[in-house]
């Protein structure tokens, strides 16, 4: 049977008591990926290409499709402390981790690699948000209208309007629920313009890192990678890959996946 027909397995792990889900799949040395801004609705071909090569681990964060508690989460380190859990309920805990992360699960990828260095053996980040230059700010995510959000996220908004469509036999009524709810957890978290204070915690971060930013972001300028990678305290290198967005490994799966995948090999 074609790999990409076989959906994921699921799994829950409790968060400060709220359910949130796990996907997995493939075979391998584990790989857990922090999903980008509005969470992961389905499962993107993106990851299927990753598992050919590892067993991917997809934990939901709080608030995203699939996980709830997020309004349980106030401060940063709320939030850094329930992906860390999030993660050691995967069954990550031992250290050596293989991270990816886009958007604000690359921030939050970013901070655990920060806090607890032991834990993390390399970092693959898209876009990771938690900076602010004043001179340079964040496109805000927020403030824009519903119908122009995909055309910031996405080099092609068909790729995020794609992810974000109902499948058939979804319930009605839930199903745009849990995706405004996904946007929210993202602000309790980033709002405003994403600026975390990460910046301060990025020389702490040993684990070789790579960034992978897409030559068409319109979220997050490309200073904003050169400045991460200056700033990180281990070995890092930028990707750019062209014909992308914001969210690189919805508009260029296949080569998203491909970087990923040469530097954790």
């Amino acid at each position: 049977m074609d790999s990409i027909s076989v959906p994921p397995a699921i799994d829950h792990v409790d968060v400060n008591g709220a359910p949130c889900r796990v996907w997995r799949k493939g075979s391998g040395r584990p790989l857990a990926f922090l999903a980008g801004h509005g969470g992961l609705p389905k499962w993107p071909a993106f990851l299927d290409r990753l598992a050919e090569t590892h067993e991917v681990v997809v934990p939901s964060i709080p608030g995203y499709p699939g996980g709830l508690g997020h309004t349980k989460l106030d401060s940063q380190l709320d939030w850094i402390l329930a992906v860390r859990d999030l993660l050691n309920g995967c069954g990550l805990e031992a250290g050596d981790t293989l991270l990816a992360g886009s958007g604000p699960g690359a921030s939050f990828a970013l901070e655990v690699a920060a806090l607890w260095p032991h834990k993390v053996g390399r970092l693959a980040l898209i876009a990771p948000w938690g900076l602010f230059d004043e001179a340079e700010p964040m496109t805000d995510p927020w403030a824009q209208r519903l119908p122009e959000l995909p055309g910031m996220l996405c080099a092609d908004p068909e790729n995020w309007n794609a992810l974000k469509a109902a499948p058939e036999g979804a319930n009605s009524i839930e199903w745009p629920i849990e995706q405004t709810r996904a946007l929210e957890a993202s602000a309790r978290a980033f709002w405003p313009l994403g600026n975390s204070g990460l910046e301060r915690r990025l020389g702490r971060v040993q684990a070789p890192a790579l960034l992978i930013w897409g030559a068409e972001d319109r979220i997050l300028p490309r200073s904003y990678a050169e400045r991460m990678a200056a700033g990180l305290g281990g070995p890092a290198r930028l990707e750019v890959i062209e014909g992308a967005g914001h969210l690189a490994e919805l508009d260029k799966p296949a080569d998203v996946a491909r970087t990923i995948e040469a530097f954790f090999a």
